[in-house]
């Protein structure tokens, strides 16, 4: 029964985002069932497609596990988004640098460095965070805009492709490159990576002590300090393995799907990542299915106006429905109507 009510809780919200995003369908003239059908149709129709979805779900899994993370604590950390682009850009420097290692030397170093290059980035915010209770909401927001901006001057400056006008370094070596899991689709390896982390989560919740720790000082971290919890050293653990998921998610977009760290490296995968982090309730498997949720709307989302007259905003609304209500906590409604 309590894993029913979790499930509900978890539904509820794209319940009520299709219901209401069915009004504003009609309203604008539009029949919802066709357009969720086409949804449907360009998310999940063929193989390509399903693994097209997986492809966009991808970064969304390691960003909600990233952000994750965090929320276990009590941390609202809203600056995966400046780990994703600190990540990208050290794996591509990494990938464009180091061109003479081999596949299984080149890969993993990149990957390293992006996952460093994240962790880094959320130093200082843990540590005002942990030691000196400072807002992470502020100082993790902030530092979004500075990652941006310092990947922005370096892309245009001493990591610019030579002969490029573009804000772009220049494309990683093959031996770089993530292997494809489909001919002729963006699905890589990076996606079993991302389902690796998932079941790492899943197991390092359900039976780690300190999966258990993080759960308990998030909860109530008067109680767990005077239970002889270090809340604080807590706290300050799993920011930073947020930042390192968070790098994790540009190393393997940059290594995966861009080839370079390029200006619009991310689309706010970071963003949406607290949404998937909030519409799975931290759950491991439910934050798999929100991912998919996501990258379903945003390859469907791509492909919809080929073949009706729906516009894109229409999937934008809907995915910013699903955000309002995931962060609402329905899953009490939920547990009051059983």
């Amino acid at each position: 029964m309590a894993g029913l009510k979790a499930f509900g809780g978890a539904l509820l919200p794209l319940v009520i985002a299709l219901v209401l995003a069915a009004i504003v369908l009609i309203i604008a003239g539009h029949n919802p069932l066709e357009v969720y059908r086409l949804l449907l149709m360009e998310s999940f129709g063929s193989t390509k497609r399903v693994a097209a979805t997986l492809a966009a779900a991808t970064p969304l899994i390691f960003t909600g596990l990233a952000t994750a993370i965090a929320f276990r604590t009590g941390a609202f950390n809203v600056g995966v988004e400046g780990s994703v682009h600190m990540g990208g850009l050290a794996a591509a420097f990494v990938g464009f640098t180091f061109v003479s290692l081999s596949f299984y030397l080149l890969v993993p170093a990149a990957l390293i460095a992006a996952a460093l290059a994240g962790l880094l980035w959320m130093v200082v915010p843990g540590l005002l965070k942990s030691r000196l209770d400072v807002d992470e909401v502020v100082t993790t927001l902030m530092l979004n805009f500075i990652a941006i901006s310092i990947a922005a001057w370096l892309v245009n400056g001493p990591l610019l492709a030579p002969g490029s006008a573009n804000s772009a370094t220049p494309m990683i070596a093959e031996a770089a490159r993530l292997p494809k899991l489909m001919r002729g689709s963006t699905l890589n390896a990076g996606f079993l990576i991302a389902l690796a982390l998932v079941i790492l989560y899943w197991l390092w919740g359900k039976y780690a002590a300190l999966g258990f720790e993080t759960r308990i000082a998030g909860l109530n971290g008067r109680f767990a300090t005077a239970t002889g919890m270090n809340v604080p050293g807590l706290v300050l653990r799993m920011m930073l393995l947020s930042g390192l998921i968070g790098g994790l998610a540009g190393g393997v977009h940059a290594l995966g799907t861009v080839f370079r760290y390029v200006s619009g490296f991310s689309p706010g995968y970071g963003f949406v990542g607290i949404a998937v982090a909030l519409l799975g309730r931290g759950n491991a498997w439910g934050m798999l299915l929100a991912a998919i949720l996501f990258g379903a709307l945003a390859t469907s989302g791509a492909t919809i106006q080929l073949f009706s007259d729906v516009p894109i905003e229409i999937v934008n609304i809907l995915q910013g429905m699903v955000m309002i209500f995931a962060v609402a906590r329905l899953s009490k409604l939920v547990g009051k109507a059983s």
